[in-house]
């Protein structure tokens, strides 16, 4: 399921699918954290005071963590370089990358927790040249179109098409900073679980980690849905995120980990949408969240 290698190549127009990609976005070919084919590790620390045992790494190689990727970007994007840039109607912010990560208009903040500023950071890190429109995005500055017509009204400038560029050419970044992304919220779910959970939630996490079905589970719903752990992401008082999808799983079968968070995931998907204000039609929503989480099993 998880190819040794997986090479990406902008094949066409921006509107076609970016399939291979020939040149890495740093100038080591294939290379995260400086080494090729260097597992991610991500482990939950400074966890000792929460839990009698400490949450088992994901180990990912360069290749798997690409191809979870490519699947986060087909979710979001349908795998296309246009989806990459998106504004979705009735949302106050920009939709970008293969995550679709927001980024909030100047004085404009909502919900949902922020990302694509963090995202620019992370790529600036390793090396990647930022154009002209992201160079403060990184230090917190504000996403430079106001509003969805705004943003609609550039999508043939020379500021947008700069920053789709760069987009498509740091896929595998991208990539990259969503499992560091997972890395950095297991330590945060487990001090927002509460007291009785946290042993549970963490044994969920282990199960779901032992396959490539889990580990992709764990990276796209984060993602997703996000944590679990902003108050400010509530509806009625219950959140949506892998928090809460953890929360729901009681099974201790590796082999039916990634089944049972599907399912856990629907029931808290179609729990959101119920506790939802009415104002926000969020069931028209519904179908294509299943859909999506269906992938976990191979559905």
């Amino acid at each position: 399921m998880f190819p040794r290698r997986c090479y990406l190549k902008l094949i066409a127009a921006e509107s076609r699918t970016l399939m291979d990609k020939s040149r890495p976005s740093r100038k080591q070919h294939y290379r995260l954290f400086g080494c090729a084919d260097l597992a991610f590790v991500v482990v939950a620390s400074g966890m000792i005071g929460l839990c009698p045992r400490t949450v088992a790494s994901i180990s990912l190689s360069h290749s798997s963590a690409l191809k979870i990727g490519q699947r986060v970007w087909q979710n979001e994007c349908n795998g296309t370089v246009s989806g990459l840039t998106s504004w979705n109607q009735g949302e106050d912010f920009a939709s970008l990358g293969i995550g679709h990560f927001i980024w909030y208009p100047k004085g404009r903040r909502g919900p949902f927790e922020e990302s694509f500023p963090k995202v620019v950071s992370f790529i600036s890190s390793r090396g990647a040249k930022l154009p002209a429109v992201l160079l403060d995005a990184g230090a917190g500055n504000a996403c430079p179109w106001n509003s969805r017509a705004e943003f609609v009204r550039a999508q043939h400038s020379v500021e947008m098409n700069q920053l789709r560029r760069f987009l498509a050419d740091t896929i595998d970044l991208q990539a990259e900073f969503l499992v560091a992304r997972l890395e950095a919220a297991l330590p945060k779910m487990l001090a927002e679980a509460a007291p009785t959970d946290r042993l549970n939630v963490q044994q969920q996490i282990e199960r779901l980690t032992k396959t490539p079905q889990g580990c992709y589970a764990l990276v796209d719903y984060v993602n997703f849905k996000g944590e679990g752990v902003l108050h400010s992401e509530r509806y009625q008082g219950q959140g949506w995120g892998l928090l809460q999808v953890l929360e729901a799983m009681h099974g201790n079968s590796e082999a039916e980990a990634a089944d049972e968070f599907a399912r856990a995931a629907t029931a808290v998907l179609t729990r959101r949408v119920h506790n939802s204000p009415p104002e926000r039609h969020e069931s028209q929503w519904l179908t294509g969240w299943l859909r999506r989480v269906n992938s976990y099993n191979g559905g």
